[in-house]
């Protein structure tokens, strides 16, 4: 999978891939907080991704999802602004059935963002030089 990352202007910075843009933005004053800055971006991706396995298990047991949503805490070191824990409670109305709860958390534990932070990808970041076509 590749993704091209342009800058549109401003503070914006899209992604585009499978044929998708992703917008994002930085707050005002920096930006113009017309979109998700990136990094409120990647903590969404998260909880979203753990709500995909929790929206697929309730769906493969003819189990309604209304009424079902994931809280998503964050909680920051003070010092170095980082990410110390995230907490996803999956909140179940009355109503659904407590025999599956167990079954939830482990339908959202299998999230594939939280287990790429958990086993992070080597990252190799460098300039290319590309020459401009010509018109």
């Amino acid at each position: 999978m590749e993704m091209l990352i342009d800058f549109p202007g401003g503070a914006r910075v899209d992604a585009h891939f499978h044929g998708m843009t992703l917008k994002t933005d930085q707050p005002a004053p920096a930006g113009a907080n017309s979109a998700p800055a990136p990094f409120d971006t990647f903590l969404a991706s998260i909880g979203t991704c753990a709500g995909i396995y929790v929206l697929g298990f309730c769906q493969s047991r003819n189990l309604s999802v209304e009424g079902i949503r994931i809280r998503q805490g964050i909680d920051y070191d003070r010092m170095s602004g980082m990410v110390t824990k995230i907490t996803l409670d999956i909140e179940v109305p009355p109503s659904f059935p407590e025999k599956y709860y167990p079954a939830l958390v482990r339908a959202a534990d299998q999230c594939k963002v939280k287990k790429h932070l958990e086993h992070p990808p080597a990252f190799d970041v460098k300039t290319v030089v590309v020459a401009t076509a010509k018109a």
